[in-house]
Parts: structure tokens; sequence; C-alpha cells
């Protein structure tokens, strides 16, 4: 895979998306359905997924795709793939709440290594440079041209006053138990994959995240963490998560950055 030609093109494509999301968004009511495992999608879903699945398949028609809007993808099985959630947070896009992503992934041989977040409520684009590292994009997110690149790095955590994120749609009291046993300075809640990128900027130290999740809610915000030095472990084991797994499921995991005293 030459990145040199792929990270513009993810994201082109994610700002593409993100315009299309929001002629949803900005627009009067919005039918929202369910799908068979009673998670809602919309119309803003389904357009951003044709246009970003298109995109990748017409650059890249040999690598397989997963993607959350296409069921026949969740029966494939590899190794390296590009995997896409086109609208994660479909519940904060629902209620008008702002803070959800258009994500894309380049997984390679389980591990995520390049990808793209944007939140295009918000206006924050954050993605992995060719050469691996994280940036932060800030200004008028030009489809063709980047604009002012700040490079982003997890923090140095404090052990005795955390800052943690956790999910504002998926908090329970397991995830509570599990935040009760650090030193935690100051919590905030956020939707969707930007809590990785609060992780990766050091706007947070810690992300637990105790409840299901799919690998494309995921990947793309890991490969952000991990370009700015941060890291996605398994909960139970504490190894480091992998991609392709059988289902596309995920276990348990947490997201933090190194100096985290991880607690069990």
């Amino acid at each position: 895979m030459n990145f040199d030609d792929l990270i513009p093109l993810i994201r082109r494509l994610a700002l593409e998306a993100g315009d299309l999301i929001m002629q949803v968004y900005d627009g009067p009511d919005f039918e929202v359905k369910a799908k068979s495992d009673a998670s809602p999608v919309t119309e803003a879903d389904e357009a951003a997924d044709t246009l970003i699945s298109a995109g990748l398949r017409a650059a890249y028609p040999d690598v397989t795709l997963i993607t959350e809007e296409q069921a026949e993808s969740h029966a494939l099985t590899a190794r390296t793939f590009f995997i896409v959630d086109p609208l994660d947070g479909t519940k904060e896009f629902v209620q008008r709440r702002g803070d959800f992503t258009v994500n894309i992934a380049y997984v390679e041989d389980g591990v995520p290594v390049r990808g793209v977040v944007y939140a295009p409520a918000q206006g924050r684009l954050f993605y992995t440079q060719p050469d691996g590292g994280s940036v932060e994009e800030t200004g008028a997110l030009d489809k063709q041209k980047p604009g002012n690149l700040r490079r982003i790095a997890v923090s140095e955590p404090d052990n005795s006053a955390l800052m943690v994120v956790a999910s504002k749609s998926h908090r329970d009291q397991a995830t509570d138990d599990y935040i009760g046993k650090y030193q935690v300075r100051d919590m905030k809640s956020a939707g969707s994959s930007l809590k990785f990128c609060l992780v990766a900027t050091g706007e947070a130290d810690l992300y637990p995240r105790l409840g299901r999740t799919m690998e494309w809610d995921t990947a793309a915000g890991d490969a952000v963490l991990r370009g700015a030095g941060g890291h996605v472990v398994r909960f139970d084991t504490q190894e480091v998560l992998e991609y392709g797994k059988p289902g596309w499921d995920n276990p348990f995991f947490i997201a933090y950055a190194p100096g985290v005293e991880l607690q069990s």
C-alpha cells in the first residue's frame, strides 16, 4: 500500500461524506429506520456509505472492504482490509447532539495502521499521515488541499489526577465501577470514535469501554490514537486489540496514554 496515495484519498472521502451527512442533519426531519440488530440507521448513513465505498473500490479494487452498512461484507474474512463506519454515533446524530463521526481505516495484518476520523458538525478532522504520525487539521478543510496541520500526541498522565472520557450513550454501572478504581481529576462524556481522538490529543488520558463494539466503530480512532503514541488493549488480558476477528466484534477494551497505571 502506498500511503502517500491513500491518505489524501481517505481524507477527501471523509470530508465529502461529511457534507452529505450535514445536508441531512441540517435539513428537515429525516426518517430513522431500525436495522436487524435494532440499531438506528438514516439516509445519511447510507449516502455516506455509498460514497466512501465507491471511492475505495475504484482506487483499490483488490483490497477487501468491510463496512457497517453492507451486511454482506460482514461474512468476509481478511487480515488486511479497509473498514468503514460512515456515520458512527447515529444516536447522537438523530438527537442532533453533534458528536458523530465518519470513520475510514486501513488494517494491515490485523493492525489499524492508517485512518481518518471526521466530526463534521464540530469541524474536527483527525487522521494519520503517510509516515504513521497523527495530526488534527484545522481551517477551511478544503477537500483538495490540506490546511493547518498540528501533530497530536497523547498526554503525560498524572495518575493522581487523571482525565477520563467515557461513552455518552452507553455508560453503565460496570464502567463507573471501573473508573472508580482510578484517581480522577475530571471526566468528559463524548459520543462515537471522538473518544479515541480526545485521548490522542491529550484532552483525556483514559477511555475504558465495557460494552459491545464492532471493529468498524473503533479501527479509525484506534489508528489515530496509535499514531499519537497511545495504546488500545483488551480489557480482560491487556493485550493489544487486534482486528480481523471472526464476526468483526470487539471484546471490552481500554484506550489510554502510556503512563496510565492500568487497573484490572
